[in-house]
C-alpha cells in the first residue's frame, strides 16, 4: 500500500471531472495532440492487471471526448516481447487491443520504452509519454539517459508506480524530473486517484499547460499535484 502521505486527496466529483472535459472538447489544442500509453504486462501485475485495464479504458474514453488527441498503446511482456499499436483517435480499437493484452513472465523493458517514445517522436511530435509500472530491473543511468533526451525533445514522462517498491519510485520519480514530467504513486485501492490522474494527463496532452492549469483550477487535488512536478516548458 502506498504510505498515507502519498495518498492524494479526493476533491472532484465524476460530474465535475465530465463538465470540464466537456469545456475542454469544446476548444481542442491546434493541431491536436499525441499521447503515448505504455505498460509493464510482466507477470508481477497480473493480480491487478484487470482492474488496472478497466481504468485505463476508462482513459482512452476519456481521451477520446477531448478531440484533437492521438493514442498509441505499447506494452512488453515476456521474453523480450514489445508491441505497439497504430496511433488512434478512437477509443474502440485501443479498447480492443487493451483487452487482448494478458500479463506473463518476463524482465522490465522500460528502457526500450523510453526509446520507443524518441523514436515516435521523430516521426511526429508526441505531447507525453504515460507509463504504468510497478517495477525497475534494469539499469538506472541508462533510463536516465534516455528520459534526459526526452526532456530535450519537450517529452515529458508522467510514470505511474502500482505498489510500494522503493527502488522503482526513486528511478521513477528520476525520469519523471528528467524529462520535465511528473511522477505518481498508486495501489489496489486507489482507483478514483488513478482514473483522476490519467483524465489530468489526457488534458494536458491534449491542451498543453493552459488545459491542465484551468483543470487544476477548476478541479484540485490530483492535478495541482500533476501541474506542481512539471518542469516548465
Amino acid at each position: 500500500m502506498s504510505r498515507k502521505e502519498d495518498q492524494l486527496p479526493q476533491r472532484s466529483s465524476r460530474g465535475e471531472v465530465d463538465a470540464f472535459l466537456r469545456r475542454v472538447a469544446a476548444s481542442p489544442a491546434p493541431g491536436g495532440g499525441r499521447l503515448l500509453f505504455a505498460l509493464d504486462a510482466t507477470a508481477s501485475r497480473e493480480p491487478t492487471w484487470d482492474r488496472a485495464s478497466h481504468l485505463q479504458a476508462e482513459m482512452f474514453q476519456v481521451a477520446a471526448a477531448l478531440g484533437g488527441l492521438a493514442i498509441q498503446l505499447a506494452w512488453y511482456r515476456g521474453f523480450l516481447e514489445f508491441e505497439a499499436t497504430a496511433w488512434c483517435s478512437s477509443s474502440a480499437p485501443l479498447l480492443e487491443h487493451m483487452t487482448a493484452v494478458r500479463c506473463a513472465a518476463g524482465q522490465t523493458q522500460i528502457g526500450r520504452v523510453l526509446d520507443h517514445a524518441i523514436a515516435e517522436h521523430g516521426r511526429g511530435r508526441i505531447s507525453a509519454l504515460v507509463f504504468v509500472g510497478d517495477c525497475v530491473e534494469e539499469s538506472p543511468a541508462a533510463l536516465y539517459r534516455s528520459a534526459g533526451q526526452l526532456g530535450l525533445l519537450g517529452v515529458p514522462a508522467f510514470m505511474f508506480l502500482e505498489g510500494g517498491d522503493g527502488r522503482a519510485a526513486q528511478v521513477f520519480g528520476e525520469i519523471a524530473r528528467l524529462s520535465g514530467g511528473a511522477f505518481c504513486r498508486f495501489d489496489a485501492g486507489s482507483a478514483d486517484q488513478l482514473r483522476a490522474l490519467l483524465t489530468a494527463v489526457a488534458v494536458y496532452a491534449s491542451g498543453g499547460r493552459k488545459a491542465l492549469e484551468a483543470h487544476g483550477q477548476a478541479q484540485g487535488g490530483q492535478a495541482v499535484r500533476l501541474l506542481a512536478q512539471l518542469g516548465r516548458r
